[in-house]
């Protein structure tokens, strides 16, 4: 089974972005592209919220009234779902991807995305879903689920996506961000694209020697990659080195039980995407 580019879209302003950003990445990967659209179907009506003192034949006949009424509404968001689809397979066609697929299911998303996992080389989505898009302070309740149970790189996108020109990778030294490293030398997504590695601690030689190891990994490997040693608190610090350096999109790894992972599974993992400026990149 070939696997592909999966990008998820929906209704929400972040879809043009979700759809650019996997343009990019199919191309840059080498890989098909499939754009996703999940419809929601379950029953909006809620028997438990009807007058049991309405008569047995009124309360059967607004029973099928709301029974009819989710009908029609599964069919408009079908529609709308389609349209929607036809138009991201339009946009990315004209961006080059040759013959983008797409797909429509009904469930959920997370649901659904975890049934496409072994079909999956990168995820596409966008930073929130339709029903939270203008809470600016809190991420869709969907990614957050993805982001903890899906073990596929997830790409995290805003409204607006260009290629990227400097990508910055959080690292600390650990086995499993090494891995991270490994990963992102290993993929040809980055080709051509400067990688600077960032270390949140002390000056130890340590740490300097774990930099030195991730740079001579991603340079051997044909990327162009620059690395620092910042002390403070994590999040501040890649802050304030993404501003720095003018960096356009964040790598960073959501496994493991390093410094990384806690910025990205704890309490910080809402803090940290939804204030995000860049593109982000979760590595699993």
């Amino acid at each position: 089974m070939t696997e592909q580019v999966i990008a998820a879209i929906d209704g929400s302003t972040f879809a043009q972005g979700v759809c650019d950003a996997a343009a990019w990445a199919s191309l840059a990967l080498g890989a098909p592209l499939t754009f996703l659209h999940v419809n929601d179907n379950h029953p909006q009506t809620a028997e438990a919220d009807l007058s049991g003192n309405i008569g047995l034949g009124a309360r059967e006949q607004l029973l099928e009234t709301l029974s009819q009424l989710d009908e029609q509404r599964a069919k408009v968001a079908q529609e709308q779902g389609r349209l929607m689809l036809a138009a991201a397979r339009q946009r990315a066609s004209e961006g080059g991807v040759t013959e983008p697929a797409v797909r429509q299911r009904n469930g959920t998303l997370v649901e659904t995305l975890e049934e496409l996992a072994d079909e999956m080389r990168l995820l596409v989505v966008g930073k929130r879903g339709e029903g939270a898009q203008h809470a600016s302070e809190h991420l869709g309740s969907n990614l957050e689920r993805v982001v903890r149970t899906l073990h596929r790189p997830i790409l995290m996108v805003g409204e607006r996506f260009s290629p990227p020109a400097r990508v910055m990778l959080a690292f600390d030294g650990s086995k499993t961000t090494r891995k991270g490293v490994e990963m992102l030398a290993g993929s040809p997504l980055f080709v051509g694209i400067a990688v600077h590695v960032v270390i949140v601690g002390a000056q130890t030689g340590d740490h300097r020697s774990q930099l030195d190891w991730a740079l001579a990994t991603l340079r051997d490997a044909g990327h162009q990659a620059e690395g620092a040693i910042r002390a403070g608190e994590v999040e501040a610090t890649l802050r304030a080195y993404q501003a720095e350096q003018g960096i356009d999109l964040l790598v960073m790894g959501a496994y493991g039980h390093s410094r990384i992972r806690h910025l990205l599974v704890g309490s910080t993992t809402t803090s940290m995407l939804c204030r995000a400026s860049a593109p982000v990149l979760l590595l699993r």
